[in-house]
């Protein structure tokens, strides 16, 4: 549950190097990000992870905005959402080298599955050790997508389309996740007209996307009942080399944003309830207009990317949300800090699907579901533990302190990959 990453959840120099023009519409990217044709499996593949991603979008809000209101610290909001982080750490790279040698598929049906009882579970109890085994099922769901999913797609792309696969994977769960976030915007309505209590309308919602993340799983099964992937259960298990070196350099680098990252994203609802009063009934639409506004951004990604190649593309959007982090840690006014924040969020996740499409073009095919294991891992493992600290410093009432933490490592990050990668090129 990171900076969307989500997120995992990616940089060859552009070949065309002339500007979009000014009157650039959306309906102009739309044309340039579908170009070349995806397969129309990757598409469907795609579309089927709305349902899960619509669910944990409410999960979220759940629980970094709706659970303070009832009475749970920050510090527990942010032991549950470290111990998702550390489960998907401790398996993400049996799982992705389970991927690369027993297949990605049915470990991605899987991982999907445990996503409904998962949000059952916060659906039917308030218990705090009922609650951790959820985190727990959720860290192994995300363990098994991260190490499948951006594998899959790069298995049936090219290198000339990738990117645009990637940026309508970003997309399209960018999207689903803020429609589940932005649910608890009708529950006052919902509470009056049906004289029923808040926490009431919380537990129905979750059992009602509990159950509609069972569509996830069918889909998976109609639309890969007849792929074949390529199955090495003779690979070697780890292979030294340039491609690991990279995957190496790479991980550590993002992990610095990982680090960032999880002192305040990750618990943006509950900074919002604390320093301005503001309830999960105006966070949870907050992350939604973020995450349709990350999502229609992530639309241009493609299009930067040929215009100022990916490394350079991805360098300046993340040095512009840098600059805007830190900025949040001077704002006193909600709405002001809310636009900040859009802007912010939109920005750096611009960048995302370009670093999950470049990944998976440095590292060679046999290894595309450790190296997204490992560079998740990486990610994840400081992401986990400053987050457990991001709750502990909200509860001591320094409302700021992590916006500097998290504007200090983002900018060593963005330095750091710049200077490394300015001349590393995809292969594949």
């Amino acid at each position: 549950m990171a900076e969307l990453k989500r997120q995992a959840y990616a940089v060859s120099p552009a070949m065309n190097t002339a500007s979009p023009r000014n009157d650039q519409t959306i309906v102009d990217s739309l044309k340039a990000s579908v170009s070349p044709r995806l397969p129309s499996q990757v598409k469907w593949l795609i579309v089927s992870n709305a349902f899960t991603s619509a669910g944990v979008g409410y999960l979220i809000v759940y629980i970094t905005g709706y659970m303070p209101e009832v009475g749970f610290s920050s510090g527990t909001v942010g032991l549950l959402v470290g111990v998702f982080g550390l489960v998907t750490i401790v398996t993400g790279i049996p799982f992705g080298l389970i991927s690369d040698r027993m297949g990605r598929k049915w470990l991605l049906l899987l991982g999907s599955i445990g996503v409904g009882p998962s949000l059952a579970i916060f659906a039917l109890t308030s218990g705090l050790s009922y609650l951790l085994v959820s985190a727990i099922l959720l860290g192994l769901a995300e363990a098994a997508s991260l190490t499948t999913w951006n594998a899959i797609i790069a298995d049936q792309t090219v290198k000339e389309n990738r990117n645009n696969a990637f940026s309508w994977s970003f997309v399209v769960g960018t999207i689903s996740f803020g429609v589940g976030s932005a649910v608890p915007f009708v529950f006052p309505q919902l509470q009056t007209a049906l004289g029923v209590s808040s926490a009431t309308v919380h537990q129905s919602f979750m059992m009602f996307f509990a159950l509609l993340s069972v569509a996830t799983p069918v889909f998976l099964v109609l639309l890969l009942r007849n792929y074949a992937e390529v199955v090495r259960p003779g690979a070697k298990l780890l292979k030294s080399g340039p491609s690991m070196r990279l995957l190496l350099k790479f991980s550590g680098i993002n992990s610095l944003i990982g680090l960032g990252a999880g002192f305040i994203i990750p618990l943006i609802p509950t900074w919002f309830y604390l320093k301005f009063a503001i309830p999960d009934t105006y966070s949870g639409p907050l992350l939604a207009v973020s995450n349709v506004t990350i999502g229609l951004s992530a639309l241009t990604s493609s299009r930067l990317a040929k215009t100022y190649g990916q490394v350079n593309s991805i360098a300046m959007v993340t040095g512009s949300a840098t600059v805007l982090m830190l900025s949040l840690a001077f704002v006193f006014n909600p709405f002001l800090a809310a636009g900040l924040y859009i802007a912010r969020a939109a920005l750096m996740n611009m960048a995302s699907p370009l670093m999950d499409s470049y990944l998976m073009g440095i590292i060679t095919v046999e290894e595309r579901g450790l190296a997204s294991a490992i560079n998740s891992i990486i990610w994840r493992l400081p992401n986990s533990v400053s987050t457990v600290l991001g709750g502990s410093i909200l509860e001591s009432g320094m409302y700021d302190l992590p916006f500097y933490l998290a504007a200090g490592f983002y900018a060593v990050s963005v330095t750091l990959f710049y200077t490394v990668f300015r001349k590393v090129s995809p292969k594949n």
